[in-house]
C-alpha cells in the first residue's frame, strides 16, 4: 500500500489545502488593489515553488486579455527591460534572489509581494503586501502556501473558482493508485497555466522524496522524452492532455494517469505521492537532503 498515515508537517499542511484556497478565495476582492489591473505589462518573479506560482499567473493572465505578463527566475530578470508593474513571490520574503531582484528595480514601479511573512524584509521594502500567512508552512518543502497564492491569482483574474476547495477534498480522500509505489520514473505534462504546476508536481517528487521526476509542456513529451518512458515509468497529466498523446504514452509501458480535474486539485495528488514515497524510503519530507527553509547567500 502506499497510502498511509506519514507522520510530516507536510502532510498535515497538504490536507489543510481546502480550507487555505477557501480564504484565498475570500481575499481575493480586497487583495485586488495591491495587484495589477488589466492593460498593465506585468513581471512576476520568484524562485522554486514560487516561480512555478509566477509562471502560472503570467500564462492565466494573458490568456484571460489583461495585458502582456512576463515571469523570470528573480537571478535572471532582464536589467534593460522595462515594466508597468512587479509581482514577487516569496513564501518567507528572506530570499536572497527575490530581495536583490526588488532592490535592483526601479523605484517608480509599483511593486507587489505574496508572502507569509509580515515583518520579512521582502515585505518591509515592497509599496505592496498580499499577505497569506494562514498558509504559511513548517516544512521545508511548500505545498498550501502555493496552491494558495494561485488560488488567489486566478480568482483576483476573475475565474470563478468557487468550485476548488470542494475538488480539493475530494482529491484528498482519493486513494493513490498502489502501483506507484513501484515505479522508478515520474513524467509529469500539463499544457498552458498547467505546464508549471506540472513543473511544480515534479519538484515536490524531487524535493520530499528523491524521487526521479521530470516534467514537460505536454506537446513537447513527443519530441524526445517519450523515448525514455517504458514500464518503469509513470506519465501524469494534470489538466487536458490530447487522448492520442496518452495513448503514445501507454504504447511504451508506462502507466498513464489523467483525470478531468482542474490542474490545481490534481497537483494535490503528486504531493500526497512524494510525501508517501519518503516514508516509504524512510526520508523525512519536512527536511529535505541540502536544502533549506530559504535560500539566503552570504556570498
Amino acid at each position: 500500500m502506499i497510502d498511509g498515515d506519514v507522520m510530516s508537517y507536510l502532510t498535515d499542511e497538504i490536507a489543510s489545502q481546502p480550507g487555505c484556497w477557501s480564504r484565498a478565495i475570500g481575499m481575493a476582492g480586497s487583495a485586488g488593489s495591491a495587484l495589477p489591473g488589466p492593460g498593465e505589462r506585468v513581471a512576476a518573479i520568484g524562485c522554486g515553488s514560487s516561480l512555478n506560482v509566477a509562471r502560472c499567473y503570467a500564462a492565466l493572465r494573458e490568456a484571460a486579455g489583461q495585458g502582456e505578463t512576463d515571469a523570470f527566475p528573480a537571478s535572471e530578470v532582464p536589467a534593460a527591460r522595462r515594466y508597468d508593474w512587479m509581482l514577487y513571490i516569496s513564501r518567507t520574503g528572506t530570499t536572497t534572489e527575490v530581495l536583490n531582484a526588488l532592490r535592483r528595480a526601479p523605484r517608480a514601479t509599483p511593486a507587489t509581494v505574496i508572502t507569509a511573512v509580515a515583518d520579512a524584509p521582502l515585505a518591509r521594502e515592497a509599496r505592496h503586501v498580499v499577505l497569506l500567512d494562514f498558509a504559511d508552512e513548517r516544512s521545508v518543502v511548500s505545498s498550501r502556501f502555493i496552491t494558495s497564492s494561485i488560488v488567489l491569482l486566478r480568482a483576483q483574474l476573475g475565474a470563478d473558482v468557487r468550485s476548488l476547495p470542494a475538488a480539493a477534498e475530494r482529491e484528498l480522500a482519493r486513494p493513490l493508485p498502489p502501483e506507484l509505489a513501484e515505479r522508478a520514473e515520474f513524467t509529469f505534462l500539463g499544457r498552458g497555466w498547467a505546464a508549471p504546476v506540472a513543473d511544480e508536481a515534479a519538484l515536490k517528487l524531487r524535493e520530499a522524496s528523491r524521487t526521479w521526476a521530470e516534467s514537460y509542456p505536454a506537446m513537447e513529451y513527443r519530441h524526445g522524452p517519450i523515448s525514455v518512458s517504458d514500464e518503469n515509468t509513470v506519465v501524469w497529466a494534470l489538466g487536458q492532455v490530447p487522448s492520442g498523446l496518452l495513448a503514445d504514452a501507454r504504447r511504451t509501458g508506462a502507466t498513464v494517469i489523467a483525470s478531468d480535474t482542474d490542474p490545481l486539485a490534481a497537483l494535490i495528488g503528486a504531493q500526497r505521492l512524494a510525501a508517501a514515497l519518503a516514508e516509504r524510503k524512510g526520508i523525512d519530507p519536512d527536511q529535505p537532503r541540502a536544502l533549506s527553509r530559504s535560500v539566503i547567500l552570504t556570498g
